[in-house]
């Protein structure tokens, strides 16, 4: 009922879920194009990204952000390039958005060398240091007082940058929530804490997981002083991020901002979506927000149809282009795989990674310098597990199984 109230409400005002019925004005014609590009590239490429997963070109785990599009682009978009950002596991979107190419992001999906992480990260570890996007994590809150410390250096170094700080309702439960609120207030730090209110955490509901579910007001006893805006609306998550930045950057006063969207898709997509109804989801698609943004453009004749629907092939023929050069890229050599390793050095007794692939087993930092046999040995294994092994392994079962069959068959007679 909360949600479909929250959707409601915000349709009814045409901006806000808190009722306050905010509605922006459009900026210029080049920032409303670049606004709507990054909105459909990222729609376009995470739905092909769910494609490729599904043919088995993206392996581990893919959460895909369809349906916060306005989310992710009106949050950055009112970033500067000095500030730094911070996500969950769910930020191909926030990636592309801050101007990581889609080649990079794409590449780092399937695990290629090209990828923005080197092939080591995968869907939930992107990173581009280069843009100040600080990385997507794993685990739930985890990045939150990562965020805190990048924010302390800022201020350490008393430069004028801020950080935003992504993360999921669910978040919100975890104790780094509270930890983090509490330094970040206490140091006057400037960052902004976006909670990325999608309904759900994983697969259960906002009311169920958390006793307040108006999640802005969740910080408050900590020092932080909350917000809400439509995360359906691209205009008014960029202006609620923007004057979170401000408050932040200028008076030294740590931020909650609460955007209240929806996910079209799954948690994950190994999610079966048992949790929430077909009419549901249905309801919140009809606050599509590239579809609202587009509409509103041409209505006010700002962009035309047949402007956007150049953007929008652009934008397919970007992703094409994605999906081919990571299709083209290399996997990572395998004697790289222990390289940036933090491990201990001899002077400090404890545990180092080994790679015990060979008969002569060293420590994994000397791979590059084990010996042929070793190399021999690695490729063979990798070659040998890339090639269907679940399929291969269930095909020597079957057939190791009518083997012993047979065997008993025999020896009863």
């Amino acid at each position: 009922m909360a949600r479909k109230a929250a959707a409601a409400s915000a349709e009814e005002a045409g901006g806000s879920p808190d009722g306050a019925g905010r509605k922006h004005s459009l900026p210029d014609h080049d920032t409303c194009r670049a606004v709507l590009s990054k909105m459909l590239l990222i729609r376009h490429f995470e739905e092909r990204a769910g494609e490729m997963y599904a043919k088995a070109k993206i392996g581990g785990f893919l959460h895909l952000c369809i349906g916060e599009e306005a989310t992710v682009v009106g949050a950055t978009q009112a970033m500067r390039d000095g500030d730094y950002l911070l996500s969950t596991y769910r930020e191909h979107g926030q990636a592309l958005a801050r101007g990581t190419h889609p080649n990079a992001v794409m590449a780092e999906l399937f695990g290629r060398v090209d990828g923005c992480s080197k092939g080591r990260g995968g869907s939930m570890h992107l990173f581009d240091i280069e843009r100040r996007f600080m990385g997507g994590y794993g685990i739930v809150g985890g990045n939150l007082p990562l965020a805190t410390g990048v924010a302390l250096r800022c201020d350490y170094e008393g430069t004028d940058d801020a950080v935003v700080c992504m993360f999921g309702d669910g978040a919100t439960n975890q104790g780094t929530f509270g930890e983090s609120m509490n330094m970040a207030a206490l140091w006057k730090l400037p960052v902004v804490f976006m909670v990325i209110n999608n309904q759900f955490g994983m697969g259960t509901a906002l009311e169920r997981h958390s006793a307040v579910t108006d999640l802005s007001k969740k910080a408050e006893g900590y020092g932080v002083p909350g917000s809400q805006c439509d995360g359906m609306d691209v205009l008014d998550v960029h202006s609620a991020t923007s004057e979170a930045l401000l408050r932040a950057r200028e008076e030294r006063r740590p931020q909650l901002l609460e955007a209240v969207t929806y996910r079209f898709r799954g948690h994950s997509m190994a999610d079966p979506e048992e949790y929430r109804t077909k009419e549901e989801v249905e309801e919140w698609r009809r606050r599509d927000p590239i579809a609202s943004f587009r509409s509103r453009l041409a209505s006010e004749g700002v962009i035309s149809e047949e402007e956007a629907e150049e953007l929008d092939k652009e934008a397919i023929a970007a992703v094409d282009e994605a999906v081919q050069f990571a299709d083209n890229s290399p996997f990572p050599d395998l004697d790289s795989l222990y390289d940036d390793l933090y491990v201990f050095g001899d002077q400090i007794r404890g545990w180092w990674a080994m790679d015990e692939r060979s008969p002569d087993g060293h420590r994994g930092e000397r791979e590059r310098e084990s010996g042929q046999l070793a190399h021999e040995l690695a490729e063979a294994g990798a070659a040998y597990a890339g090639v269907g092994e679940a399929q291969e392994r269930k095909r020597r079962q079957r057939e190791h199984g009518a083997a012993e069959a047979r065997d008993e068959e025999g020896g009863a007679h």
